[in-house]
This record gives C-alpha cells, structure tokens and sequence, in this order.
C-alpha cells in the first residue's frame, strides 16, 4: 500500500475538496449502478458543479497553478481537464454516457492532482505563496446539502414498474 501523501496545511482545504469531489464520483457510479433514473443524478451533478466545481477551479487556476506558472506542463494538463470537466458538465446528451464519463474523468483528474500536481507544487511553493493560498482560500462548506439523496437506497421507482407490469 503507498504511503500516504503528507499534504501541507495551505493545500488540505483544496485536498478536502477533492474528497468531496471523489464522493461525487461514486454518488453518480452508485446511482447508475442502481438504474436511478439519469436526470436525478444529472439535477446533483449540475448543482455540485455549479456550487463547488467552479469555485475549486477558479482558486486552483488563480491563485495555485501560478506558483508553477502557466508554461509548466502539470498546469497545463489539469486546466485542459478542467475544460474537458466543464464540458462533460454543461452536456445533455445521452446522459447516461455523459455520467459514466464525468465520474471517470473527474476521478481520474482529482487523483492527477493529488499525487502528481500537488506535491509538485508542495515542492516549488514558496512561504510567502502557500501562506497567501492559506489567506485566500477558506474550505467551501460541505457539499452534502441536497435533499434527493439517491446514492443512498436502489431506485424503488424501478422496482415498481416491474411489479406493476
């Protein structure tokens, strides 16, 4: 098993986010898997990403990619992930294809910037730097406030109309 990454204060509210947004990830898996109806999930997913997404993006694009500045090619990559993201999100067609490839693309994309992106930064980051990140960027609140939670139980909806049939 790896050991697990020592992340500096100034980057664990960003870090926490990530968690929040691999939550995201298995919440959207999950409701799949449980033949929730695709426009459920759709409704969260725009929420999160409208309330949480955007905001995470803009402090890492802002305020933490310049530390590396913006040639570097780690940079690079996750703002070219993060239009890839934005896309996915803004789609509506064949919802279930656009779920399955957010919840793959963003996972995959958090775990790129926890354990390559981030300890680069961790590495380049000046005091001065990480204590204005630490300044600037406050935790966002948590992002379990919504009331459909369907992650949490199989869709009965389902189970109905085959009893129904």
């Amino acid at each position: 098993m790896p050991k697990p990454i020592k992340r500096l204060v100034a980057l664990r509210p960003l870090s926490r986010e990530h968690h929040h947004g691999l939550l995201l990830c298995w919440k959207i898996k999950t409701g799949l898997k449980n033949h929730v109806e695709p426009a459920r999930i759709k409704r969260y997913a725009d929420w999160f990403f409208e309330n949480h997404l955007t905001v995470h993006f803009e402090i890492e694009e802002n305020q933490l990619f310049p530390i590396l500045g913006t040639d570097n090619l780690l940079v690079q990559q996750a703002v070219f992930e993060h239009r890839r993201i934005e896309e996915l999100f803004r789609s509506t067609d064949n919802l279930p294809v656009i779920l399955e490839l957010m919840a793959s693309e963003l996972d995959h994309h958090i775990r790129f910037e926890e354990r390559v992106l981030f300890n680069e930064i961790q590495n380049k980051a000046s005091e001065a730097e990480l204590q204005l990140l630490e300044e600037i960027h406050r935790e966002v609140p948590d992002s379990d406030q919504w009331d459909d939670k369907f992650w949490e139980q199989p869709n009965t909806s389902q189970d109905t109309k085959t009893l129904d049939a």
